[in-house]
């Protein structure tokens, strides 16, 4: 079989991992957009690297856009295959990628006004919401643990890697000339410790290991300890400085999190009176699909749970859905929390949150995830002085603060951990993915000091023959 790296190579984003038989059959491991890379952004998109009709499955890890967000593109162009994965992942997807095809249409709508005033001819969105919608009907999801029988010659199972509501490592097996050969792909890799959902489990012995590698260079700080930072940031700017917090946080995972935190603080009643407002109708309905989903959740929450039926709402939470309500937080001239999407500040409510606040030595910016390098949320992280929201120059006056904790992802000690259910003598061939390049040749000296035989680094295009 030949495994072709099409996208998460040698960088964080847009995951695409081609495989092709003997037989000739194309299972294509994740599907993901292409996020956060300026100019460059679209044309990657488009450029897929196979013809979309010819692929027969893919199998997805999990929901997040960078894995899921060009299945509705390859739909749309006649992929009719299945897409194989997890529960929870199939019902976050039916809302996320709705979501990403709402919001191709209202930027291809404002870029095209720019290109009529140039002159030139409209474009058209990657792909459109009521596509994304049409796309779901090739989901077929499996409950974790249960291995699926694809076809004769390819069988699949997932097993929960803690990253986010169903996200799933996914053990393949494909029989090839009476011989089968066990791929196991990771997807993202959760922190063995999560506030709401269960750590990740050991999972089958791999022939060829396929592993993420995204905080390969770095160890994040305890949990405990970054709840506390939290609260202390939000006593800090609301009675200290009477100030607005506003805390860019991705719509699905870190923005339950920190509600989740908040709501403990609450209970234990050390949370300040301030508002809380969580201004995101994405991260609204993800909520609701985390309340249906309480198999994912880990004993503490369930717990939690028993004398607190709803730990992600309280009474100073409010959930804001209307753009018109969005604005109106703006004019709030008294401290209070804004939780907004992006994660990455590259998009969404939080830009115009930022706009309206960042200039203000008052407020504070609390990044809870990571950023990838080319976007706004790395610029005001990195220190930048004065950056560009929306066009327009901002001076950075307001305090910056980062809790990396609150990250879905692994540091490199907890990966390696994950990783340690495996018998590293008889992995054949393996392989770091999504990763910044720095980061994943210290995490490859890593693996390799934990006994990994020359783990490859692909970059985007390179094939290999197994």
């Amino acid at each position: 079989m030949i495994i072709k790296f099409l996208g998460a190579a040698r960088e964080v984003t847009g995951s695409k991992h081609l495989i092709i038989t003997r037989s000739g059959k194309r299972v294509l491991l994740d599907c993901g957009m292409f996020q956060g890379k300026g100019l460059e952004t679209d044309a990657m998109n488009r450029d897929l690297g196979f013809e979309p009709s010819g692929i027969d499955h893919i199998i997805l890890t999990h929901a997040h856009i960078d894995h899921s967000g060009l299945i509705p593109y390859v739909y749309k162009l006649g992929f009719r295959g299945s897409v194989i994965c997890t529960h929870a992942t199939r019902d976050l997807c039916a809302i996320m990628l709705a979501d990403a095809g709402y919001i191709q249409e209202h930027d291809t709508y404002t870029f095209n006004k720019k290109r009529a005033r140039q002159g030139l001819e409209p474009v058209e969105p990657i792909y459109t919401r009521i596509e994304a919608l049409e796309s779901m009907v090739l989901f077929l999801s499996v409950p974790y643990n249960r291995k699926l029988h694809v076809d004769e010659n390819i069988k699949v199972k997932f097993t929960n890697t803690g990253h986010m509501l169903g996200s799933g490592a996914a053990n393949i097996e494909i029989k090839e000339n009476g011989r089968i050969t066990r791929i196991s792909y990771t997807g993202d890799i959760g922190r063995p410790v999560n506030r709401i959902l269960k750590s990740p489990e050991d999972f089958p012995q791999a022939d060829i290991l396929i592993t993420e590698s995204t905080y390969g260079d770095r160890l994040h700080e305890d949990k405990t300890r970054s709840e506390e930072k939290l609260l202390k940031v939000v006593n800090e700017t609301c009675v200290d400085k009477g100030g607005k917090l506003i805390i860019p946080s991705f719509s699905v995972g870190r923005t339950q999190e920190i509600i989740y935190s908040l709501n403990n603080f609450y209970n234990e009643r050390r949370l300040p009176k301030v508002d809380i407002f969580v201004d995101s109708p994405l991260a609204i309905n993800a909520t609701n699909i985390f309340r249906l989903h309480p198999e994912c959740f880990n004993k503490r929450i369930l717990e939690v749970m028993e004398t607190d039926p709803d730990p992600f709402g309280f009474n100073t939470l409010s959930y804001i859905l209307s753009a018109e309500d969005s604005k109106k937080l703006n004019d709030i001239t008294k401290p209070c929390i804004i939780i907004s999407a992006s994660g990455m500040m590259e998009a969404g409510r939080v830009k115009h949150h930022l706009a309206h606040s960042i200039s203000n030595p008052r407020n504070t910016v609390l990044a809870v995830g990571y950023c990838s390098p080319q976007t706004l949320g790395a610029r005001i992280l990195r220190g930048d002085k004065r950056v560009s929201i929306h066009g327009r120059l901002y001076e950075v006056n307001a305090d910056i603060r980062r809790i990396d904790s609150y990250s879905g992802h692994g540091d490199y000690r907890e990966m390696l951990q994950f990783l340690g259910c495996q018998d590293t003598s008889r992995i054949i061939r393996s392989f770091i993915v999504h990763g910044e390049e720095e980061s994943q040749k210290i995490y490859r000296k890593k693996m390799m000091e934990n006994g990994f035989s020359s783990p490859e680094i692909p970059s985007r295009g390179d094939e290999y023959e197994i």
